[in-house]
This record gives C-alpha cells, structure tokens and sequence, in this order.
C-alpha cells in the first residue's frame, strides 16, 4: 500500500515552493488565493526570506502547509494515497490531502494554530530537548522524576525523543538525561514548549476553530499522531486534532501502525527530507522516497 507523509515544523528552506510557483498555473493560483486569506505575501517570505524570517511560527507553519498541500494538488492523478499522515504540523497538510477540510478552511486553522502557538510562547517561557540514544522509558522516567512541568513531546524514532517544558526542568532533565547515557540532550532554538500542558491557552483558542470547521469523510485512512492508528471519523478527527496541541507526536508509532496494516511505499510530501531519515530508523525494509513535481 501506498503511504503519504507530510512534513512538520522545522523542514522550512528560502526558496521552498518557487519551483512550482513559476512552472504550475494551478500552483501559482493556489499560492495567490493563499496570500489574500493570510493578509499578507507569505509567497515574498517563502521565496526570498531569510532563515530567520522563515523561522517565524506565524510563517513557518503556513509556508510548510502549503508547500505540502500545494505539491499534492499538482501531483493530480499520480497522488492517490491509501493512508496518510502528518508529524505535528503535517498532520493539517494530511487532511487537506485527503480531502477531510478545504484548502482555504484548512489553511485558515494552520494560521490560527500558529498564532495560538505564538502567543502561548510568549506567556511562558519554555524550550524542548533532543534526546538521543536512549530507550523511550527511560526518558520517560526521568521525566516524572524532575521538578516543574516536562513531558515527552515528540517520539520522532528509536532512540530519538524530544521533550518539551519549562526552560529550568528541561534543563534539569538533560543533565539527568546525560547521567543515564544519553549520546545527546541538546537544547532546541525553539520558541516554546510545543506539545506539552504549557500550550493549554493555544488548545482551547484551537477548539473553537475546529469545531467551526465543517470536516468531511477522508478518501483513505489518517494515522493521527495522538493515537498512532488509522481514524475515519471527522468527528473523531478532530477531537484528535484537538488533543494534538498538548500531547505528544507518536510518529515512529504512527508508521509502525501503518506497517503493520500493510503501507509498504511511502512518499514525503513537503519541503525536506526530515521524514525519509526517521522512516530509515523507524523500518527499513520499508522504501521512503520525495515525491517530485515535473513541469
């Protein structure tokens, strides 16, 4: 079976999305229609922005989902997924794909989410760690063990989990985290404590957009990341898509649920290649490819 994956925060590059602005009429509309519904000309950012300018939450997260979303649309008749997913993020370019929420209504909420997200941030301050090379239990129990608010955020692959929370418990853990072996706990340049209880404020103001959000019966089976199993549901999808602020990201759980229900093919639809590396880590008998746009 064939299996699409869509990008999250993180895969962003200057330049992302030209190609397919100035070789797909399709594209090129689809891009316009996006910067009137933002209010602003995300396509001079996504084009010719700085790193920095990229790094933005409030464009990150449009200028990924569309560049998702958009690389689907032009794939026309080649793009027929029998199962998607999306890290994080990707998760709203996945139900755009497969035709659960409109490209403008789909769009909409990615600029909501990034702006609830924001201002969250900068309620609190707070941070997310990479942790590699240890089990996910141990990283778990350490945890439980520290002080303040931290929590596993994102399971992204075998031996590498992120944790997200305040700033003095995250440090904390990466010390505690270095005691246990761990080859890494890095301290991520991020705004926030994304998927964690410290977005509580951005879940709630998400909410009421998805619940005003009509969601329609996919053409083929999510894999959300907050339950790692295939959902049908709109109703269910978005209590999901609720959830999915303050708890973590089980992506190497996600794929080995689509694995297992026989994805053999799986395609990243985005900017990047972050997703293929972690498909390598998550399964390798697996194949993991970029899906490519030819004028």
């Amino acid at each position: 079976m064939k299996a699409y994956i869509f990008p999250g925060q993180g895969a962003q590059f200057s330049g992302m999305g030209l190609d397919l602005y100035e070789n797909s009429p399709l594209a090129k509309d689809l891009f316009e229609k996006a910067n009137k519904v933002l209010g602003f000309s995300i396509t001079e950012v996504m084009f010719k922005g700085t790193a920095d300018e990229l790094k933005q939450t409030k464009v990150t997260q449009p200028a990924i989902f569309l560049h998702s979303v958009i690389l689907a649309k032009v794939l026309g008749d080649d793009f027929k997924p029998e199962m998607v997913a999306g890290h994080s993020l990707g998760e709203f370019s996945a139900l755009v794909a497969n035709g659960v929420v409109t490209f403008h209504d789909g769009l909409t909420l990615v600029s909501k989410r990034a702006l609830a997200m924001q201002k969250a941030c900068e309620a609190q301050q707070s941070t997310m760690a990479a942790v590699l090379g240890l089990d996910d239990q141990v990283v778990e129990d350490v945890c439980h063990e520290v002080a303040g608010i931290v929590v596993a955020a994102n399971y992204n692959c075998p031996g590498q989990l992120v944790i997200s929370g305040e700033v003095a418990a995250i440090h904390k853990a990466c010390e505690l985290l270095t005691e246990k072996g761990a080859r890494r706990a890095l301290v991520l340049p991020v705004g926030g404590a994304f998927h964690s209880p410290l977005m509580e404020p951005a879940r709630e103001e998400l909410s009421a957009a998805i619940a005003a959000t009509t969601f329609s019966e996919p053409t083929c089976p999510v894999y959300q990341n907050v339950v790692a199993k295939a959902v049908t549901s709109p109703n269910e999808i978005k209590e999901n898509l609720i959830a999915q602020l303050t708890a973590p990201v089980k992506w190497t759980q996600c794929i080995q649920a689509m694995v297992a229900d026989g994805g053999t093919e799986f395609v990243e639809v985005g900017p990047g290649k972050v997703l293929q590396g972690l498909m390598r880590k998550i399964d390798r008998l697996v194949t993991a490819s970029g899906a490519t746009f030819e004028a």
